[in-house]
């Protein structure tokens, strides 16, 4: 065990995987607070890592687990700070939040999700084995990809096609991304809806549509347009309301749909298998010694506790309950992630720090810092357990991978708040829940769970709905980002999908298939990649103006 350990978890392994987690976070966190959703960042880094691999003309798959491992530990630490942390400058752009309390957020998130993760991986991987598809599918793709680089180079040209695309755009503004469609096309009530009937010019917002694909964005195309064509103009035009209450109906409902779709998930995912869920997992044939002691992990909680008190000045009742609240948590991500590889991280972020505003009161911010500490440890659960699971199928050593997991874990936390605060000098606070800038919509959930919803009848609607929807078992996981974002946000990802099913019409066989989705890994990252390097030329302009 000790030779294969040395074989996988190598120096290069650690510096192209850091190097790719810098980056990837950095990425990804623009991404989540642009658009909103994340797709898992797995099968991406593990073609990335078997291309560097591959060109020192080394790796055996072991060794490019490990470095994949590290390379996406990061993504998910951005996305859970940008579904969250934003909601403070959502309710107040004069918000002024010291970085030190937020850093100690973010680690306590990332040391949570790593010690819950060591602790549960036996039962989840090898005693009750889930599918985990995500991590199946990286490791269909590191055993496909090994004999030959062919998947890589068709990822890195449409990665620098996007990035040159995104390049023109934004950075040169040789053309605007949001586009309406031509008044010729439109009838004369269209032309007056303006932005609802364009698309926004987005390689990455196509990208996601194709990956997600048909299912859960038509899901979300159809709350686009209820809440568009619904509510902002048919209900307008017919004078039941005024355009100002539309939009505050039109938001409250969405974050009303996203709440109860997670209400949803705990009531037909989670009740019904909490007692099989939970009481196993510490049971004495689960060897945790393996990857990590109860001693060690134990100090580090107390550690952790003591941090949040006296540094982020969360209250020692809200502290251990965080803390009891990430230990189920994570058990249920393990668990939502492995059958349906969904993890409404922020929803779980909500429903804890709702626990806790019932239990102690609390101010604005250590709300949205609880928040923020659940979503950051069940996000890195997610990605770990698939991380795990590939692992598994390739025997990688599960103490290389779980190492790996805290280089890239620990290093994306630094990286993703430091991309935070760029963006935040950037843009300013008030480009947080704005549509031209970065809408956060679910950083706005958690804003209105913390400071007031606009709409409240409204709210409770979509709450209700979206309960019952999931409930009765369908598809509604995106119906809530559809009725909150603008339309031609909505519309550029339904072109994705609408490209897919051409994609799959005219080239059937899988290979074609998978190519199609390599691509659109690429062009996602290409537009993300670009972005975020202009995001940077933009803060220091502000910082040496």
């Amino acid at each position: 065990m000790k030779e294969i350990f040395k074989e996988q978890f190598t120096f290069r392994a650690v510096i192209i995987g850091c190097a790719g987690c810098v980056v990837l976070t950095m990425s990804s966190l623009y991404v989540a607070l642009k658009l909103g959703a994340l797709p898992w960042p797995i099968v991406f880094t593990a073609l990335v890592s078997m291309f560097f691999l591959k060109l020192l003309k080394r790796g055996n798959t072991g060794e490019i687990n490990v470095t994949h491992t590290i390379m996406s530990a990061g993504a998910m630490t951005a996305g859970a700070l940008a579904f969250t942390i934003p909601g403070i400058f959502i309710l107040n752009p004069a918000a002024h939040v010291n970085i030190l309390p937020l850093l100690i957020v973010t680690l306590g998130g990332v040391v949570l999700g790593l010690i819950f993760t060591a602790l549960i991986r036996e039962y989840f991987i090898e005693i009750k084995p889930l599918p985990y598809p995500m991590g199946q599918a990286a490791a269909d793709t590191v055993i496909a990809g090994d004999a030959g680089g062919r998947k890589s180079k068709i990822l890195f040209s449409s990665c620098g096609l996007a990035g040159i695309f995104t390049f023109l755009r934004d950075g040169l503004a040789v053309f605007s991304g949001k586009t309406i469609f031509p008044a010729a096309l439109l009838s004369s009530k269209m032309s007056e809806w303006g932005s609802i009937t364009g698309i926004w010019l987005s390689p990455m917002l196509v990208s996601i549509g194709y990956i997600i694909g048909p299912v859960f964005i038509g899901i979300w195309f159809l709350g686009a347009i209820l809440g568009d064509f619904g509510i902002l103009v048919a209900s307008v035009k017919l004078d039941f309301f005024d355009g100002a209450t539309a939009q505050k109906i039109k938001s409250s409902l969405g974050i009303g749909l996203m709440i109860g779709t997670g209400v949803g998930i705990i009531l037909r995912g989670i009740l019904p298998q909490l007692k099989r869920i939970k009481l196993p997992v510490f049971e004495k044939t689960v060897h945790t010694k393996k990857i990590i002691s109860l001693r060690p992990a134990s100090l580090a909680l107390v550690l952790i506790a003591v941090a949040f008190v006296y540094i982020c000045d969360i209250a020692v009742i809200p502290s251990l309950i965080i803390i009891a609240g990430t230990a189920l948590t994570t058990i249920i991500a393990a668990q939502l992630v492995g059958q349906s590889g969904i993890n409404p991280m922020e929803i779980f972020g909500i429903v804890i720090m709702l626990a806790v505003k019932a239990i102690y009161p609390a101010g604005e911010v250590a709300a949205f810092f609880t928040a923020a500490i659940i979503a950051i440890a069940t996000g890195l659960t997610g990605d770990v357990m698939n991380d795990f699971k590939a692992g598994a199928i390739m025997n990688t050593s599960p103490k290389a991978q779980w190492l790996g997991e805290c280089v890239g874990g620990l290093l994306g936390a630094f990286v993703a708040l430091g991309m935070f605060f760029i963006v935040l000098k950037a843009y300013g606070a008030s480009a947080f829940g704005n549509h031209e800038f970065f809408p956060a919509p679910q950083a706005s959930a958690v804003a209105a769970m913390v400071g007031g919803i606009p709409h409240v009848e409204s709210f409770w609607l979509g709450l209700i709905l979206g309960a019952v929807l999931y409930t009765a078992g369908l598809p509604v996981m995106t119906l809530g980002l559809g009725v909150y974002l603008p339309f031609y946000l909505s519309a550029t990802a339904f072109l994705g999908v609408v490209l897919r099913l051409a994609a799959e019409k005219i080239a059937p066989n899988w290979s074609k298939k998978e190519d199609g989705m390599i691509i659109a890994s690429g062009c996602l990252g290409g537009e993300a990649v670009v972005g975020v390097i202009l995001a940077l030329i933009q803060a220091f302009r502000g910082i040496f103006a």
